[in-house]
């Protein structure tokens, strides 16, 4: 299905570039994926396909669009959504409407290489992204064709949790520490982090509450964003950048620990939207053909393929993409 088809119309069409970035804290290089308005040329890929969900064509190195362009910085959340590529449905259409979309690959979030101690590290989260932007503003090839003065973060889940971060959100280290000590805030994930040994008291929390905001990050917005809970509510109001907070799902039916109007409320520039036809597995890629049973043949409990009251993930996502342009564009637009 085309972006137009889905209800957003496609101004350009959407290149694909992808960079390494070293991160001297995590003592790893962080793999990035850029998204951008494109001329004609490069060949067509395949981004975010899997067993379970469709990917979204754009085109693999194909010539910058001349001209400047605001940039989304895009964190992505963990499990079967923990690599940048798995959000292309919503970086491609970005792209196609006028955006650069820079996304990094959280170390430890998914595949093989996946850690319950690393992804719980949410501090260092923010760092990828900051780390990311730093190279773009030093490359020679990205560098001219963003607008410097226009750059916003935009964050799916644990992704959001990073997005609010930088816009200012301080951890609570100790709210950190005693997140898995029962299963009420998030049986799944405390499982697993239980079930890999990882004990949250005794992480080295010493930098976990330091601020991770970025000066450069004009606007924040936090999709389903999660954990909300583990915010020091003391730094919320000192935030003073622009946010938009959406919640997927119906008020009453919204895990607490994703249950967002309260950070928006205590931001003192905010916006709070909630998609009630939708749910949190909205943000994952559209379903192929008996996902669903594949995934409870490997063993996956949620629901990957569930959105709410019977609404099509294509017709979410269309929702998604046309909220999320919307309000980059009127966030980042230029200074008068």
């Amino acid at each position: 299905m085309s972006i137009a088809q889905q209800g957003i119309a496609a101004e350009y069409a959407a290149g694909v570039r992808q960079m390494v970035v070293p991160s001297v804290e995590r003592n790893t290089d962080l793999e990035v994926t850029i998204w951008y308005p494109a001329s004609a040329g490069g060949e067509t890929v395949l981004l975010g396909e899997n067993v379970f969900f469709n990917g979204t064509p754009a085109m693999q190195d194909a010539p910058f669009l001349d001209g400047e362009f605001p940039l989304v910085l895009l964190s992505h959340g963990a499990g079967l959504a923990g690599r940048s590529e798995a959000m292309s449905w919503i970086a491609t259409p970005l792209a196609q409407n006028g955006f650069i979309v820079a996304a990094p690959t959280h170390p430890g979030n998914t595949g093989p290489g996946r850690s319950a101690a690393e992804t719980m590290k949410l501090w260092l989260r923010p760092a990828d992204i900051s780390d990311t932007l730093d190279a773009i503003e030093d490359s020679p090839t990205f560098q001219r064709h963003v607008a410097s003065d226009r750059i916003g973060v935009l964050g799916l889940s644990m992704g959001g949790n990073t997005a609010l971060s930088l816009a200012g959100a301080k951890l609570d280290p100790e709210l950190l520490a005693g997140y898995c000590d029962t299963d009420e805030l998030n049986p799944s994930l405390c499982d697993w982090v239980r079930m890999s040994g990882v004990d949250l008291h005794a992480m080295d929390k010493t930098t976990a509450g330091r601020d991770n905001s970025d000066p450069r990050v004009r606007f924040a917005m936090a999709i389903d964003p999660a954990p909300t809970d583990l915010f020091s509510p003391e730094s919320l109001p000192e935030i003073s950048i622009p946010v938009y907070v959406v919640n997927l799902g119906a008020a009453s039916e919204i895990p607490a620990t994703i249950q967002a109007s309260g950070v928006a409320a205590a931001i003192h520039d905010s916006t709070y939207h909630v998609i009630e036809d939708a749910s949190h597995h909205s943000m994952f890629g559209e379903c192929k053909p008996g996902a669903a049973e594949i995934a409870v043949e490997e063993g996956i409990e949620d629901p990957i393929c569930d959105d709410g009251n019977g609404t099509s993930r294509s017709a979410i996502h269309a929702q998604l993409i046309e909220l999320t342009a919307s309000a980059f564009h009127s966030a980042l637009s230029p200074e008068d």
